[in-house]
């Protein structure tokens, strides 16, 4: 336990995912009082972890969002010092950003402009902010332009993917992050499809790379501007394959991420905790910005056990007492891993060949950081899989 009087509490919104279980414990274990939330508690597994001191369960985020906030201010209300709030999903990241002008009365929050996180969630306003800031992104055309199609094949050919402005809200339509098209038909009936639900979505230029060409800048910037605590990370395997999440991805240190990252995050003005996702073009060796996650990166639990405890810096940074800078520089060979969805990935890659049986077997001999099995707390991974069993147990009987 921290010899730090932790008076302020920290209010976790999301306990249905591996990241905020993480950042419970990750703030839990230095004796900070955590409040989970959801919607509802079935499948939230985060609360079963023996950090979250309480379980706050609120109307939907989404479905109804005045109500949400005004009971997330009501539990506020009651504290004697403001909590430290932590959205652990972009929907959150978007609500929080929404309301933050509400909130910040009453929950300490990273001193950013109120829309730039929404701006850098959105992949046509983080578009134009790296082109007005000299950050390279994979060339773009956007559904609302005549000929297409044509111009498609014009200016960069196929394959190539069609990509939502919005990411979480396209895959809770379509369970799917984007559309790959080999050819104009496809590509056709993909952007009807995206049209016909009513999404702004954008056709891209596939920067050419195996996964391993995907590489990430984590950091946090503090209150006063500074990017205090930084790591750069190379992921090794990704679910969907090739345009996924990642699900095993080790830290390894690229000094020219932190050279295009730590300029681009400060000059837009952002705070707090930031990941910019980059790939390298395997024919040019440029880095192409792919997204930012204005939240807790994937593997947030990896960066804990290499040093940089980032939910525990930022809550030092918004209570007035901001530990010592941070970076690390050198190779760990740290790898974050999340089974479930690697073991799916693994079988992929096998029958696409991108991967070998050999490699597959040996890349499970590193060290690693679980994304949800801990033995000083293994109870999330109980009911996690609980879940799990439920939901093959369903397709089974279908």
């Amino acid at each position: 336990m921290d010899k730090y009087q932790h008076k302020n509490k920290a209010v976790i919104l999301g306990s249905n995912y591996y990241i905020g279980l993480n950042a419970m414990r990750a703030l839990g274990k230095k004796g900070i009082e955590v409040i989970g939330v959801d919607h509802c508690r079935e499948g939230a597994y985060a609360l079963a972890s023996k950090y979250c001191s309480k379980a706050l369960i609120l109307p939907h985020y989404k479905r109804n969002s005045q109500q949400f906030i005004r009971s997330l201010i009501g539990f506020a209300e009651k504290e004697k010092y403001k909590p430290v709030l932590i959205p652990c999903a972009d929907p959150y990241v978007e609500i929080v950003d929404e309301f933050s002008d509400e909130l910040k009365k009453h929950f300490l929050l990273p001193p950013i402009e109120k829309g730039l996180a929404a701006e850098l969630l959105n992949k046509d306003t983080l578009h134009g902010l790296a082109q007005k800031h000299g950050v390279k992104v994979p060339e773009t055309i956007w559904l609302n332009q005549d000929d297409i199609l044509e111009k498609v094949e014009k200016e960069f050919g196929f394959p190539c993917l069609l990509k939502p402005a919005n990411s979480h809200q396209f895959v809770e339509t379509f369970r799917e992050k984007m559309f790959i098209a080999n050819n104009k038909d496809e590509l056709y009936e993909s952007i009807k499809k995206v049209k016909k639900e009513g999404f702004e979505a954008f056709v891209q230029r596939i920067i050419p790379g195996p996964d391993n060409h995907m590489h990430t800048f984590d950091c946090y910037i503090d209150s006063k501007g500074n990017v205090t605590h930084y790591t750069t990370c190379q992921k090794q395997r990704q679910y969907p394959i090739n345009f996924g999440a990642s699900v095993y991805t080790k830290q390894k240190y690229f000094p020219k991420l932190y050279e295009i990252g730590a300029k681009f995050l400060t000059d837009v003005g952002y705070r707090g905790f930031a990941e910019i996702e980059f790939k390298k073009d395997e024919k040019t060796g440029d880095f192409y910005l792919i997204e930012v996650n204005v939240r807790l990166t994937n593997f947030d639990v990896m960066l804990q056990k290499i040093g940089l405890n980032m939910p525990y810096i930022m809550y030092r940074d918004l209570v007035g007492s901001p530990l010592e800078p941070k970076a690390i520089t050198e190779d760990t060979n740290i790898h974050f891993w999340y089974s479930y969805e690697d073991i799916l990935a693994i079988r992929n890659y096998l029958k696409t060949g991108q991967l070998s049986k050999w490699e597959a077997l040996t890349s499970l001999k590193n060290k690693k950081a679980y994304a949800i099995w801990s033995i000083d707390d293994p109870m999330p991974f109980v009911k996690f899989s609980q879940k799990l069993f439920r939901k093959v147990l369903k397709k089974v009987k279908k």
